[in-house]
C-alpha cells in the first residue's frame, strides 16, 4: 500500500467535494424557520440619519422586522461601560454617517428577494456634514499612526550625499477584495446566552472571541462554523459589522437570520489594500554599493477607525543599507476601514522598493541582479540578528535561468521580436516566518483509520491535505486512512489563518500530536518510544482492549528561535511584449523563485505560488477602484467594472522552490509562501516594461494610456 512523505505531491484530499459541489459554504446551511437579511445604505457621505421611514417596508409582503438605531437592542460590547470595547464601526448603535454605502437599516423577511424588495422602501433624511474623501487633497493631514515610531539607522537622509542617486513618487490605487465567494453570516440563538453562526471567517476562535466580546457571552457559548471558505486573501481576518448585525437581528426577530453582502457592499464593507503614494531617495557609489535610503509612505484609513500596515518596513532589512530612515502616516477619509490584502504593507513597499531599485540599476549601469547581490544583506540589520536561514541567492540564479534572463537586453526599448517589444524585469519578496500556539486531537480508531482536529481555517491553500500528508509520514500510514477537520471552535485552539503561518503553527501541532500517539502505541506494543518498526495500529488497540485512543497536543514556538531573523523569501521574474502603438502589455511569461524552507506538499504550494502570481498581474495589470469625489462613492464598484484578471490575462507561471528545509522555526522546517507568492510581482512586471519600452510606470495599474 503506497505511503506518502512530506515533500509528495498529494491531491486535495477535499477536491472532489468542491468540485462536485458536495462543499458546504457558510451561505448554503439551511436551517429550521431561517430569515433573511438585507442591509440599506447610506446614500450620504458623512453627517447623521435623523429619520428612517420604515412603513412603506414593513407593510411589505413577508417582512418580519426594520431593524435602524432607533430601535435597535443594544450590543453589550459596543456600549462605553464594555469591559472590552469593540473597534472600529458600530452599526445601529448611534445616528453617525461615516462613509457612502454604510448601513443604515437591516430588513429582515422571509425570502431573500422580499428582503431585499423592501430594503428598497426604507427612507431615511439626514443632516448633512461636509466629506473628504479625496485622498491628494488630504496627503498633508497625514498623521503618525498610534504606537508607531519612525525609524531610522544611521544617518537621515544619507542618499542624498550618494555620488548617485534616484528620488521617486509611487502610487498603488486601492485594491478591492473580491473573491468568488459573498460574505455570508447566517445566525441563530438557542435561549437567550448561546448563539452559532455559519460564516466566512478565516479564524474561529478569533470570531469566537469577538462575537463572545460583543455580546458578554461565555466564549464556550459560542459557536463558529466556517469549515470551507471561498477565498478571502485578509478579508475575513476580522468579524466585520455586518455579521454582528446578523447576531443582533436573530436576537430580536427571534429566528435564524442569514445576511448576504452584495457584491457592490463588498467594496465598502470588508476591506480593501489601502490607496498609497511612496516617496522613495535611494542612494549608491558609482560601483552600485547602497549608501541610504529613505522611504515615506502614506496610505489611506477611515475617520472611525486607523488602519495601518508594514509597507515601509521592507526597506529596513531587505538590503545591506547602512543608512536607512523610514516614516508612515495614515490619511483619515470618509471611506470604509482598510483591511489586509495578501502580502499586507510588503506587496506595497515592495512595489516602490523594488521599482527605484531598478532605476537605480540604470542609473549605474548595473545589472538589476548584480545590483542585488552587491548589496546583499547576510545578516538583519534592521534587527542585528542571524537568519534563521535565507536563500535568495539561489533564488536570483535559479530564476534567471528559467526566465532566460540572458536575452535581456541593458539598453531599454532596444529588444524586439516582430512588432513586440521584448523587456524582462525582477522584483524581490520578504515576508515574516511565523509560528503561533496551536493545538491539535488526534483520535485512532479501531480498524486503524485516524482522525485529526484543529480550529483552523482554510482559505484556498490545502490545509486538510498538507495537514493529512503531515500526518501519513510521520504515522506511516496511508493518507487515505487520515481526515483532517477544520473550520469548527469547538475543535482544540488553533491561530487564524492569515500571515503564512498555518502550516508552521498548526502543521507543528499535527506532528508533535503524531509523534505523542507514536510513543504511546509504542508503550502499549511494548516497544521503545523511538522504535522505527511498523507498529499494528489496530492490533495493539484490540490487545489492550482500547475502543480508540485520543491525545490532545499543544504546540509552541521555541525560544531558540528569539535569537534569529525568520523571513520567508521569494524571487519573481516576469517576461513582457509591449505593443508599441497601442501600448497593450502582454505578460509572457512568470516565474516565482521562492525560498521558504521545506515544502510539505508540491502540488497545493504550487497552486498557492501561481494564484499570488495571478494577484501580483492584477496588482501591476488591471486592477483599480475608481472614486467619485463629490458623491463620495466608487464609479466602478462592482465585477463588470473593477477588472480582476481573468485567463486571458494570465500567461504561463512558473513555481520553483528552493526547498531547503528551515532548522529553527519548527520541527518540519517549512516557511509560509501565502504572502511572498504576491510580493514582488507587480514590480517585477513594472521593472520588465520599463526594460522593454524605457518608459517608467510608477502609478499602478499599467494601462495603455500610460504607455502611449
Amino acid at each position: 500500500m503506497k505511503k506518502e512523505t512530506i515533500g509528495d505531491s498529494l491531491r486535495r484530499v477535499d477536491g472532489r467535494l468542491k468540485v462536485t459541489g458536495g462543499a458546504k459554504y457558510s451561505g448554503e446551511y439551511e436551517v429550521p424557520g431561517l430569515t433573511y437579511g438585507v442591509l440599506v445604505p447610506a446614500i450620504i457621505t458623512s453627517g447623521t440619519v435623523t429619520t428612517i421611514d420604515t412603513k412603506a417596508a414593513l407593510r411589505a409582503p413577508g417582512v418580519l422586522a426594520v431593524i435602524t438605531p432607533f430601535n435597535a437592542i443594544k450590543v453589550p460590547g459596543y456600549q462605553p461601560e464594555a469591559p472590552t470595547r469593540i473597534k472600529g464601526l458600530k452599526l445601529f448603535n448611534d445616528t453617525q454617517v461615516y462613509f457612502n454605502g454604510q448601513p443604515i437599516a437591516l430588513v429582515v423577511a422571509d425570502t431573500f428577494e422580499r428582503a431585499t424588495h423592501a430594503a428598497g422602501l426604507v427612507k431615511a433624511t439626514y443632516q448633512l456634514q461636509s466629506h473628504e474623501t479625496n485622498f491628494h487633497k488630504n496627503i498633508e493631514k497625514g498623521v503618525s499612526p498610534q504606537n508607531n515610531k519612525d525609524y531610522v539607522r544611521g544617518d537621515v537622509n544619507a542618499y542624498k550625499d550618494a555620488p548617485i542617486k534616484i528620488e521617486q513618487e509611487y502610487m498603488l490605487p486601492s485594491e478591492m477584495h473580491n473573491p468568488m465567494e459573498l460574505h455570508v453570516t447566517t445566525a441563530f440563538w438557542t435561549g437567550d446566552d448561546k448563539v452559532t453562526l455559519y460564516t466566512k471567517s478565516q479564524g474561529v476562535i478569533s470570531s469566537q472571541r469577538a462575537v463572545a466580546n460583543a455580546f458578554q457571552l461565555d466564549a464556550k457559548n459560542v459557536q463558529i462554523n466556517s469549515r470551507f471558505v471561498g477565498g478571502a486573501f485578509g478579508s475575513s481576518l476580522r468579524t466585520w459589522p455586518h455579521e454582528i448585525a446578523a447576531i443582533q437581528a436573530a436576537k430580536m426577530v427571534k429566528r435564524p437570520v442569514k445576511l448576504t453582502l452584495t457584491r457592490e457592499q463588498m467594496f465598502t464593507l470588508v476591506g480593501y489594500r489601502p490607496l498609497t503614494i511612496q516617496k522613495i531617495g535611494i542612494g549608491a557609489t558609482a560601483d552600485g554599493k547602497l549608501v541610504g535610503i529613505s522611504h515615506e509612505s502614506h496610505s489611506q484609513t477611515a475617520v472611525y477607525e486607523e488602519f495601518t500596515e508594514r509597507s515601509v518596513n521592507v526597506s529596513r532589512f531587505l538590503y545591506d543599507i547602512p543608512n536607512v530612515n523610514t516614516l508612515y502616516k495614515v490619511v483619515p477619509l470618509n471611506v470604509g476601514v482598510p483591511a489586509p490584502m495578501r502580502g499586507p504593507g510588503e506587496a506595497t513597499g515592495s512595489f516602490a522598493l523594488e521599482s527605484a531599485l531598478d532605476e537605480l540599476s540604470y542609473a549605474v549601469n548595473m545589472d538589476p541582479i548584480e545590483l542585488r547581490l552587491k548589496n546583499y544583506a547576510e545578516t538583519d540589520l534592521e534587527k542585528n540578528l542571524p537568519w534563521s536561514s535565507k536563500y535568495l541567492k539561489e533564488c536570483y540564479q535559479k530564476g534567471a535561468e528559467r526566465i532566460g534572463w540572458s536575452n535581456r537586453a541593458a539598453k531599454p526599448g532596444t529588444n524586439r521580436d516582430g512588432e513586440g517589444l521584448v523587456g524582462y524585469g525582477i522584483g524581490c519578496g520578504a515576508f515574516g516566518a511565523y509560528r503561533s500556539r496551536a493545538l491539535a486531537k488526534i483520535k485512532l480508531m479501531p480498524d486503524g483509520s485516524v482522525n485529526i482536529k484543529s480550529a483552523t481555517s482554510d482559505i484556498g491553500p490545502g490545509t486538510a491535505t498538507s495537514m493529512v500528508l503531515i500526518a501519513a509520514d510521520i504515522l506511516n500510514i496511508p493518507a487515505k486512512k487520515i481526515t483532517f477537520e477544520l473550520g469548527d471552535s469547538s475543535f482544540p485552539v488553533a491561530p487564524t489563518q492569515g500571515g503564512s503561518a498555518t502550516i508552521s503553527s498548526v502543521g507543528s501541532a499535527v506532528h508533535d500530536a503524531c509523534i505523542a500517539l507514536k510513543q504511546k502505541l509504542n508503550a502499549l506494543a511494548g516497544k521503545l518510544e523511538d522504535s522505527n518498526d511498523d507498529i499494528d495500529y489496530a492490533k495493539v488497540l484490540s490487545q489492550n482492549n482500547l475502543p480508540f485512543l485520543e491525545i490532545t497536543q499543544e504546540s509552541n514556538a521555541n525560544e531558540e528561535g528569539k535569537k534569529y531573523s525568520m523571513y520567508s523569501f521569494s524571487a519573481h521574474f516576469a517576461q513582457v511584449y509591449v505593443h508599441p502603438l497601442t501600448g497593450v502589455v502582454k505578460i509572457k511569461k512568470v516565474v516565482a523563485v521562492v525560498d521558504a524552507g521545506k515544502i510539505v506538499n508540491h502540488k497545493t504550494a504550487s497552486s498557492q505560488m501561481i494564484g499570488g502570481a495571478v494577484g501580483g498581474i492584477g496588482m501591476a495589470m488591471t486592477e483599480e477602484a475608481v472614486f467619485d469625489d463629490r458623491f463620495g462613492r466608487y464609479i466602478n464598484g462592482n465585477f463588470a467594472d473593477y477588472h480582476v484578471p481573468v485567463n486571458a490575462d494570465i500567461p504561463q507561471i512558473e513555481a520553483i522552490f528552493i526547498d531547503r528545509p528551515d532548522p529553527i522555526i519548527n520541527p518540519i522546517g517549512t516557511k509560509g509562501i501565502g504572502e511572498i507568492s504576491l510580493i514582488g510581482v507587480a514590480p517585477a512586471i513594472a521593472n520588465a516594461v520599463y526594460n522593454a519600452t524605457g518608459k517608467r510606470i510608477r502609478e499602478l495599474p499599467i494601462t495603455p494610456d500610460k504607455l502611449i
